[in-house]
């Protein structure tokens, strides 16, 4: 076994198939397939399996990529500690966000993680908690940031704060007093997160509602992104939600008006990592600065 191997396991890990990890290490495909194969035959397991038109990584492949990190990154700080800095490779690290995660100060944990290692490249895929709690559970990802709920099976998650959904809407008399679930439902609706529907943590917990009220939640238009629902409901042809930290952004849209719900709805975000995963030293230092970053995020919703 070698760092060679170790280094294009975990580059096939990380971008889903030999050519993707090819083109990120600036060699050929068999360069790092041939070295990946190897390695599986010397330890007697499949790291891999195709799915689709790229990799997954097996049960094995999962516990072995948190060891191979730890390895790789070891190896690095043995030859940084002799004067070889200039000779290490750039670290890379990834962790899952939270599609709305430009709303929560993100820009700002990924400056300060530079800013303490500078020769670092930060990845920061931001798909739906879903999707992201899904990485981190099949091991594509370290660690992640989401909004619960989300499926926590094999997944350790730590709350970090809260923030309050509201009720959005161009009319200026539906949102005079806090809404009731009945009155949301009554639509017409403009609802966000289409590609994961009720797998999308706040649209679980309002379709919840609505299921113990005995209605359905039936949006007139499933768009993906949350500026789409807002343009839609400034155009007079629906009503939204969204949490209040997009209500405070620039871009909110000025002729919109929020209002709570009659019971309080809450996004409630956490951070997760596998509960029998090894998290690399890169991530461990990223995730150091997240308790600080979260402060930050309390603080900026209860000043507004």
């Amino acid at each position: 076994m070698t760092l060679q191997q170790l280094t294009y396991f975990i580059a096939t890990a990380e971008h889903g198939s030999f050519n993707a990890a090819a083109r990120a290490l600036f060699c050929s495909q068999p360069a790092v397939s041939d070295p990946v194969r190897k390695l599986e035959s010397e330890l007697g397991v499949e790291l891999f399996v195709r799915q689709g038109r790229g990799l997954a990584l097996t049960s094995a492949g999962r516990t072995f990529l948190g060891h191979a990190r730890a390895v790789v990154d070891t190896a690095d700080e043995a030859a940084a500690s002799v004067g070889r800095g200039s000779f290490r490779r750039p670290e890379r690290v990834a962790m899952g966000t939270f599609r709305n995660a430009p709303y929560y100060l993100v820009a700002e944990l990924a400056a300060s993680f530079l800013e303490h290692n500078p020769q670092a490249r930060l990845r920061l895929p931001g798909h739906n908690s879903a999707a992201v709690a899904a990485a981190v559970r099949a091991g594509e990802l370290e660690a992640g940031l989401v909004g619960l709920p989300v499926e926590d099976r094999g997944l350790l998650v730590r709350p970090l704060f809260r923030d309050e959904v509201l009720f959005v809407s161009a009319d200026p008399a539906r949102t005079a007093d806090p809404v009731s679930i009945e009155a949301f439902v009554s639509g017409p609706l403009a609802l966000y997160d289409a590609g994961f529907g009720i797998e999308d943590p706040t649209r679980r917990q309002v379709a919840s509602r609505a299921q113990r009220a005995g209605l359905t939640l039936d949006p007139r238009f499933d768009v993906e992104h949350v500026e789409t629902a807002l343009q839609l409901t400034a155009a007079g042809l629906a009503h939204t939600m969204a949490a209040r930290s997009v209500t405070l952004d620039r871009a909110f849209p000025p002729t919109l008006h929020a209002v709570g719900f009659a019971d309080p709805l809450y996004d409630t975000f956490a951070l997760v990592t596998r509960a029998s995963g090894v998290v690399s030293s890169g991530t461990q230092r990223l995730l150091d600065l997240v308790d600080d970053w979260a402060a930050d995020v309390r603080r900026h919703l209860q000043e507004h």
